[in-house]
């Protein structure tokens, strides 16, 4: 009876024991980094537990919502857009965002991240509304910051932080992509035609430029040919001048010195004599002066000439 009794004891003290181990590993809760856990009691918000160890109320607490602290990274899925000009096009994106406050977002709004990314879809469509399509390739950096304002602004109750929006794709329908392409292909030959013809021109300018350059160098170098040949003659003249100076001076120095005057007569002779003769040999009509034997009379001028000179 007594052991009986002792064994009803054992079994229930292990009982005990395990409700209430069971209830420590209830309560117990370790919260990770970057986390955050709301706790309810009896159904109502008590507080919010951050990163570490915390022991709760059995039976009377409870963990009713687990939110993430890190920037989360949002696909926001594709959808139709009309852009300003009436083409419809298709707009996919991501969208980041960070819970600021664990309780705003377990009770401001059911699901917040469906909020968000409903949010920045009307967003986007609003937006692509106000551009053409050409712009909306160009604006996508004024774009993301509309809609980073707009979501940013709607979700504060919520207790998010929207820190930034990436369009991914804007693609277009087929039929403006081939237009599109088209049009750049064009563009390519006008550029490509305009580079060729201002080459064209830049090298009919050079070669323009080449011509004058060369037409320069070969009149300078024909100017100072026919300024040294100038020169040169000039030099030239000066020089017979200067010797012929000399010589009627040796000349003029003969003739006033002893027998200088015989010598030039008897010179003068031989030469009227010698061209007479010529004359004869090379003219069949002849011009005989009539005092052709009176050659002293000529030597006689001839000295008188020279002494005038000399005089």
């Amino acid at each position: 009876m007594i052991l009986a009794s002792s064994q009803s004891g054992l079994i229930f003290f292990a009982i005990v024991a395990f409700v209430v181990l069971v209830a420590i590993l209830k309560t117990a809760v370790i919260v990770p980094q970057k986390t955050a856990y709301i706790v309810e009691r009896l159904g109502r918000y008590r507080c919010t537990l951050d990163a570490g160890f915390h022991i709760l109320v059995p039976f009377f607490d409870k963990i009713a919502y687990r939110h993430t602290l890190k920037e989360q990274a949002i696909d926001v899925p594709p959808q139709e857009c009309i852009t300003k000009d009436n083409i419809a096009v298709s707009v996919d994106g991501i969208l980041y965002m960070q819970v600021m406050d664990p309780a705003k977002a377990s009770y401001g709004i059911g699901n917040y991240l469906f909020a968000t990314t409903q949010l920045a879809q009307t967003t986007m469509r609003s937006e692509m509304g106000k551009l053409d399509l050409d712009r909306s390739f160009e604006e996508r950096t004024s774009i993301n910051q509309a809609i980073v304002a707009a979501v940013d602004k709607a979700s504060d109750p919520w207790g998010i932080k929207v820190t930034r929006y990436e369009i991914k794709n804007i693609t277009p329908p087929r039929t403006i992509r081939d237009a599109m392409e088209k049009q750049m292909r064009a563009e390519r030959e006008k550029r490509a035609m305009i580079a060729e013809s201002e080459g064209e021109r830049q090298a009919k300018i050079n070669r323009a430029e080449g011509e004058r350059q060369e037409a320069i160098a070969l009149s300078e170098g024909e100017r100072m040919r026919k300024i040294n040949e100038a020169e040169g003659k000039a030099k030239e003249i000066l020089l017979v001048a200067e010797a012929q100076a000399t010589g009627i001076q040796k000349v003029a120095e003969a003739i006033s010195g002893k027998g200088g005057m015989e010598s030039v007569n008897m010179q003068l002779a031989q030469q009227y004599l010698q061209q007479f003769g010529n004359l004869a040999k090379t003219n069949n009509t002849m011009i005989i002066p009539s005092n052709l034997a009176d050659v002293a009379g000529v030597l006689k001028a001839c000295t008188t000439v020279i002494k005038k000179i000399d005089a």
